[in-house]
């Protein structure tokens, strides 16, 4: 297995700008892509948080300081949501960070966050007593969409059994599924990936990926940043993160159905998944503040649809 640094530097710049897209334009807009990267959401004028997030504050503050981390897929919706809750309480300090949902689950279970971001359940990724230690706040409903490098041509649409056959080396050239000739560069993500599980187990059927032919990327970010610079590259991304960045990429349906919130709310789009906020026990302090916060109108009935996500409630 390959893993390209290069890309993974360029893509901490691609994900700053992406983010004062997806954020209106805020001042200090993180990195999704990078597991070291953080945001910290402290101290911002209430004008600057408006301005970044588009949003309402919470109903009442709770001063103190909280860390996030895991999924990628999930970082847009929660350092927006960090920063809209700083802008309307800057006693408070909300520091977003990546890593992978794997990541996420297993730093909350040490202590070492106070929220740990999953695409999947703890039970999937933990040990039965672990997991009976994390209490789960689901937050979100969330898509993603198979995309491609816009140098790939003559392919819209994949069936299930193609994007297998491509995930597991089956089939290598484009021109296989209908496309020109070109070979089909994949680009994963590790193993502590929430959406490298989803993909595993809704699209593939738990078949293992054809690593040994494939580049890895830590984050839904660099992941973007890679397929677009990439001839022939094909990945799996969020639905926020496609969103930013249509004009980079292109996405493919699966089984004649397109990746939209609208889609995967009727359920004909099947590649989708709950969006998971994780606490060591019962929350209290800025934490419990934040995860309420997380689940009122502004963030549920503006924010979440502004950036490709739908309600938990949906």
């Amino acid at each position: 297995m390959i893993t390209s640094s290069a890309k993974r530097v360029g893509a901490l710049a691609f994900a700053a700008a992406m983010f004062v897209a997806a954020c209106g334009g805020g001042s200090s807009s993180p990195s999704p892509s990078a597991a070291a990267a953080t945001s910290s959401s402290s101290a911002a004028p209430a004008s600057a948080g408006a301005a970044a997030s588009g949003v309402a504050g919470p109903s009442a503050c709770v001063d103190g300081s909280i860390t996030t981390s895991g999924s990628t897929a999930l970082q847009p919706l929660v350092d927006a949501a960090g920063k809209a809750y700083v802008a309307a309480c800057p006693k408070s300090t909300i520091s977003v960070q990546g890593g992978g949902s794997g990541t996420g689950l297993s730093q909350v279970l040490q202590g070492a966050v106070q929220i740990g971001a999953s695409d999947i359940t703890a039970d999937s990724k933990l040990k039965p007593d672990e997991a009976s230690q994390l209490v789960d706040h689901i937050v979100a409903r969330q898509g993603w969409v198979m995309v491609v490098n816009r140098g790939v041509t003559g392919v819209t649409n994949l069936t299930t059994q193609q994007a297998v056959d491509i995930w597991t080396g089956k089939v290598t050239n484009w021109k296989d599924v209908g496309g020109a000739d070109q070979p089909i560069v994949l680009i994963l993500r590790p193993a502590s990936s929430g959406t490298r599980a989803t993909f595993k187990k809704v699209v593939l059927n738990g078949a293992n990926e054809a690593a040994g032919q494939a580049l890895t990327e830590d984050s839904n970010g660099a992941v973007t940043q890679a397929v677009s610079s990439t001839p022939g590259a094909t990945s799996v991304i969020g639905f926020a993160y496609y969103q930013s960045n249509k004009d980079k990429v292109t996405a493919l349906a699966l089984d004649g159905v397109q990746g939209s919130v609208d889609n995967m709310l009727s359920g004909t789009y099947k590649l989708q998944a709950f969006g998971h906020l994780y606490t060591k026990g019962q929350p209290d302090g800025l934490t419990k503040s934040f995860l309420d916060y997380m689940m009122s109108d502004p963030i549920q009935k503006v924010l979440i649809p502004s950036l490709g996500y739908a309600g938990a409630g949906q």
